[in-house]
This record gives structure tokens, sequence and C-alpha cells, in this order.
């Protein structure tokens, strides 16, 4: 059994925490006097704030959420200023075997999609490259990610810190594409790999230079495919949040700053400091904030936090995902489809022997067929890689990547791109959105980055009205104080414990009636996802039923769509 299965199978989330003869090695017990319910403070109304106290309020406790916005959700939110609604965070189901999110979406009646996993691929002169070669050389690259997964996997102990995911693709390259006899220089094709491999950043939101190929491991997700929520998370997410609105408290707009842990009748309390200075006190706290936002508020905490928690925190990475969407007066990429698109129009699952990893644009294990789709439409992902002829607004050649939304099912589909950004290039739409003037001075300056690319798709002309922009929305989550100024966790070169670090994490600090929460203390397989935060989210309500014996009443501790545990 692999320690992702192992892990996985042990997680809190899974099963009541007390074993038969009731111990556990890292059980904490409390004492209430009869009749008394705990009263257990949550820091963020995010999925996994939302989902901690689902369980806890079926569990018989009293919780309240402080929320520093004014509204549910976190990360996970969406946004209607395109005219459609579009989701601002997750986009995703990352794998379909009992994936909770999945249950979700198909008791709301949620509409995703499977793409048919063929893309477009420009190279860094802004020529498209044939579909044939692309689809080549994108083999190539899974190839290598599948044995960079395989070797981290199995000599994780051995990988020096130091390397990176970017490292072991030069060295595959180089015995794979060597021109002997010419310099010591990589072929053509080899370059394309490298290039191409850039797109691991848009899964992690750091370039693949940053990604440590010994904790490569930890990027692997649950099985099955990776689902597009084309119709947004918005129904999934009031799913969520409808149990802790009917039963639990929700204070918005309460900014938690300071947690003060005190002892009284030999049990811990926890008074807990909002911006206005008001203070709350609990018998328990679950801090759900994002790890970009520990980061920064570590001395938040009194007393101090123990020194391994605090290098755990530093150790793990935080990466910078980000959007912009830009919406047309029509598709005018997906008109006229060319005999050649028609002919590339087949849907075909070549990397199914690739470990699942959480993918943000070409994602892997989709429906294989051997048929061609039934809507013959642009591909639904598009690469431009190390571009060289947008010196002016991209000097350092920063790849580029987008989504077809036009190719959605039904109503779903929209005429609107959606760019991913990460790392360098989400920083500077950042800084853009920060220090423009004003909003439209804001999304001229984006679109004025963005222009070189899309206007390389089929059919622009700068002239058309067609292919004028009339609405943008960039996300801009890299000036987000409460998102900690990032998206998710990831797994940088320089990291030595990088497994034992989001266990000591997801540990807490129970003695000092603390407990963290988040896609950041979530079980390895669904790290930096919204199905992670949902189980961590689960899996500490039910360690605090436990301490508290409530875990032995009948009838509680059920997931939000009715089905036991």
């Amino acid at each position: 059994m692999s320690r992702l299965q192992q892990d996985l199978i042990e997680s809190y989330h899974r099963h009541t925490i007390t074993t038969p003869n009731g111990d556990h090695p890292n059980m904490i017990r409390r004492i209430l006097p009869n009749g008394k319910r705990p009263h257990i403070g949550i820091i963020g109304a995010g999925v996994a704030g939302l989902r901690c106290a689902d369980v806890l309020t079926q569990y018989g406790a009293k919780v309240t959420i402080l929320e520093g916005r004014d509204r549910v959700g976190g990360r996970l939110c969406q946004s209607d200023k395109l005219g459609h609604l579009v989701d601002l965070g997750p986009n995703w189901i990352h794998g379909t075997d009992d994936n909770p999110m999945l249950d979700l979406a198909k008791e709301t009646g949620t509409v995703t999609n499977a793409w048919d996993g063929r893309q477009a691929y420009f190279d860094h002169l802004g020529h498209r490259v044939p579909d044939k070669v692309s689809a080549e050389v994108t083999e190539l690259v899974w190839g290598v990610i599948e044995e960079a997964m395989q070797f981290s996997n199995a000599e994780a102990k051995s990988i020096p810190s130091k390397e990176s995911l970017m490292d072991f693709f030069r060295e595959k390259v180089k015995d794979l594409f060597h021109e002997k006899n010419v310099d010591n220089k990589i072929s053509k094709k080899g370059d394309m790999v490298l290039k191409m491999a850039e797109m691991w950043g848009a899964f992690i939101g750091s370039p693949i230079q940053k990604q440590s190929l010994k904790f490569l491991w930890l990027e692997e997700c649950i099985d099955g495919e990776n689902l597009f929520v084309s119709e947004t998370y918005h129904k999934v997410l009031s799913r969520i949040a409808q149990p802790a609105l009917d039963n639990a408290e929700i204070k918005f707009r309460h900014k938690a700053t300071h947690f003060a842990t005190k002892e009284l009748h030999g049990e811990p309390r926890i008074d807990v400091e909002v911006v206005d200075g008001e203070t709350r006190t609990f018998d328990e706290v679950v801090v759900t904030t994002p790890l970009g936002w520990l980061k920064r508020n570590q001395d938040a905490f009194v007393p101090a936090l123990p020194s391994r928690l605090v290098e755990a925190i530093d150790a793990i990475g935080y990466g910078h995902l980000d959007k912009v969407y830009i919406s047309f007066p029509s598709a005018f990429w997906d008109q006229s489809i060319s005999k050649t698109e028609e002919d590339s129009a087949v849907s075909t699952n070549p990397h199914a022997s690739v470990p699942n990893v959480t993918a943000t644009t070409a994602p892997l294990h989709q429906p294989s067929s051997e048929a061609k789709t039934t809507s013959k439409h642009y591909p639904g992902f598009t690469h431009w890689a190390a571009p060289t002829y947008a010196h002016e607004t991209n000097p350092n050649k920063w790849n580029q990547e987008c989504v077809n939304l036009a190719a959605l099912p039904g109503k779903t589909a929209h005429p609107t791109l959606l760019f991913y950004t990460f790392g360098p290039t989400s920083q500077h739409i950042a800084t853009l959105l920060r220090s423009s003037s004003s909003e439209s001075a804001a999304e001229a300056a984006i679109l004025k980055f963005l222009e070189p690319y899309y206007s390389r798709l089929p059919n622009y002309s700068a002239e058309s009205v067609e292919c004028k922009p009339t609405a943008l929305l960039a996300t801009g989550w890299a000036n987000d104080e409460l998102a900690g100024y990032g998206s998710y966790c990831n797994f940088q070169v320089g990291l030595e414990r990088g497994d034992e670090d989001i266990e000591v994490m997801r540990e807490g600090m129970p003695e000092r009636g603390i407990w963290l929460a988040g896609e950041h203390t979530a079980p390895f397989v669904a790290l930096g996802t919204v199905t992670g935060a949902y189980w961590a989210g689960e899996g500490v309500a039910r360690r605090i039923a436990s301490a508290y014996g409530l875990d032995k009443m009948e009838g509680v501790g059920k997931t939000s769509n009715g089905s036991a545990n």
C-alpha cells in the first residue's frame, strides 16, 4: 500500500477517532460540567470552516464562526460581473473516485465537463504548432512527469531537496534529444518539451523550477477524472453552507487578530480578539485561515507557536494562481472551424497511466473515445510558450495559457476566454490591479498584456467588432489579505520534511484548544483542493467531538448529503 493510500485510510474524516478499546495515541479528553455544551469558535467560513461547523452542530456542539468577509465560501466564490456567473476560485473537481465534491455536484444537479483533451500550442514566435507535433510533444512531457512521479515515490528519501522537477526534465531531455557533435545543443523538439513543461506552473501556482522533485509525490490526487465545473460551484457551495447557516452563529466582518490560550479548571479556554477590539471566549478554536495567512500572522498566537509548528508553516510553499476572464461579443475563435481543426477533433486518453494530478490546464485522465467530438470546436486549451513577440509587456517571456469557455456544454457555454496566470505573471497582474489609477485603467493594462496571445487565435481581426472584448474580470488573489496573498499550498525546492510538515499542521495544538484545518492540512491526495478543505474541516470536527465524548451519540456525524460515514 502506498503512503498516499495509507494516509487516506487513516484520515480523521473517515472514521470515529477512538479505537475499540478507547485508546488513541493523540487523543485529547475534555471535561465539561453536566449539561454544558462545548462552545467551538471557527475562524473562517470557507469550505473547511463550513464543513467543520456542519459536523460539530450535528454532534450537539455550540458553534460560532468568525468570518472576516461579508460572505461565506472564502476562496470558493463566484462573480456575475461578466453577465454570467464564473468561479473566482476553484473551477475543478480533482478526481472522481469517492470524491464528496462529485457527490454534491450530482445531488445539486451541477453541470460538469470532461474536456476532450485537445489543445492548441503556439511556439515562441507565435506560430501555431501542427496538432500532430503538439500531441507528440505533450505525450513526451507527460511521459517524463510519469517517470518523475515514480522516481519521487520510490526515492524521495535520497533525492536532494534542492532538486526541482525542471532539473529532472533537463536530464531526461538531454538523454532523449542530445544532438551529438552539434555543440552539445538540444534538438528543436527537446527544446519544445522543456518549454511545454512550463505548463506545470499552472497546476501548482509557481514555476516548475520551484517544484520539489523530492516531494512531487504529494502532487498526486484522487484517482478518476478531472472535471471542470461548467455551471460554477455556486450550488455546491450553497449546499455546503446551509447547515452552518441554519445551525451555527456566523459573525461576518469579524476578522480575528489575536488568539490567547488560558486555563480554567484545568481545561484550556481561548480568547479570540477581532479587529474592532471585541473579544470572544471559546472552549476550542478551529483556525481555517489559509496557509498564506498563517505564514504572515504567527505572532497572533499567545503563547507563541511551538517551534516545530512554525517550521512546518514556514516550510510548505504557497502558490499564486489567478485568473483573467475576457468576454467577447461572440466566440470568434470557434467560427468556421477549418478542416485541420475537424481532423484534430479526436478525443483520446494518452495519459491514463500517469498518476492523476491537480491539473488546471490540459487535465489528465479524461474519458477516452476514438470517435470525433459531437461539437467541433476550437480546442479547450491553448498554450503560448515563451513568447518573444511581446517584449514590451512580457520581457521575461512568461508562458500564457487559456481555456475556451465557448466549448462548455449547453447553456454553460459563453464567448469567454479564461486565462490562468501563475507565479510571477499572477503577481504582475496583481500589481496592475493594485497600482492602476482606476478599474478601467487596470483592465486596459491587463488587456494590453494579454492581447498578443488571444490575437493569435483563429479569425481574429483588430478591426472586427466581434474581436473587441466586452468585459474583463481579474481575480487578484495575490492582493487578498484574507487569502494569504496567494492561492493554495505547494511543495517547493528546499523542502526537507514535506509530508511530516503537513502532519504537524494537521495535528494543530489540541492541548491548547487550537486546531488547524484547510486545504493545507488535508489528506495527501487532496492537498490544495476543495475536497481537501472539506475533509480537513470534517476531520477536526470529529476529533473535537471525540474529545468531548460527543461521538458516542446516535445518529450524528453524517455527511452534508446525508450519507453516514
